[in-house]
């Protein structure tokens, strides 16, 4: 992605919680097939590898699974909090004007070869790992053994699963770091005050800014 210095964001402990705490992930990747996307949950296992390795599966009938299992690299793409910003927001408006709209937010990038895999235990643990992850906060979180072990293992057939040992990562940043620091607070005190929550949630990152 285009990448200015100001907003590149190197620090690996922020990119694995941006990435941890992305439900729906982009996975990418142009193959035989063409450019082609699918929306995924992904988890991430930050300690194999260089910077960790993403594990995720596909619907059997989602063919993007096939350009993958022939070595096509993929991209997945992890979006976090973003916000228009109000050039009304910025004090330098009212002392000379030159100032434009602009869109912040924060986003990551990882890049690798995947390995494609149908074991039926592998799979399992999968599965199991994410709906851990994503059941953790409910009452009664459930669990894959809640389910009969005929009606799962036909879901098992069903599915395709990978790994993406990350060989790039990258992080965007872009919380007005090119402004100066009143600007940037004008911003942050805009955001601040928005009834949107992705809004509020930008601007508690632009403060960890100063």
């Amino acid at each position: 992605m285009y990448l200015p210095s100001a907003f590149r964001q190197t620090d690996l402990a922020q990119l694995h919680n941006l990435i941890d705490s992305t439900g729906l992930a982009l996975l990418t990747s142009s193959g035989s097939q063409g450019l082609i996307a699918s929306h995924l949950p992904l988890l991430l296992v930050p300690d194999e590898g260089e910077f960790g390795t993403l594990y995720g599966h596909f619907a059997r009938a989602n063919p993007h699974w096939r350009d993958l299992a022939e070595g096509s690299e993929a991209l997945a793409v992890f979006s976090g909090p973003d916000a228009y910003v109000h050039p009304g927001w910025y004090p330098s408006k009212a002392e000379h004007g030159k100032v434009v709209p602009t869109w912040n937010y924060i986003a990551v990038h990882a890049r690798g070869q995947t390995e494609v895999f149908t074991d039926p235990e592998r799979l399992l643990q999968l599965v199991s790992r994410l709906s851990e992850r994503h059941e953790a906060a409910q009452a009664n979180p459930w669990s894959v053994n809640d389910a009969p072990r005929d009606y799962l293992d036909a879901m098992l057939r069903a599915i395709v699963g990978f790994a993406l040992p990350i060989a790039h990562l990258e992080g965007k940043w872009k919380l007005g770091q090119n402004r100066d620091a009143a600007d940037r607070a004008g911003v942050r005190d805009g955001l601040a005050a928005s009834a949107n929550p992705r809004d509020r949630e930008l601007a508690e990152q632009m403060s960890l800014l100063d």
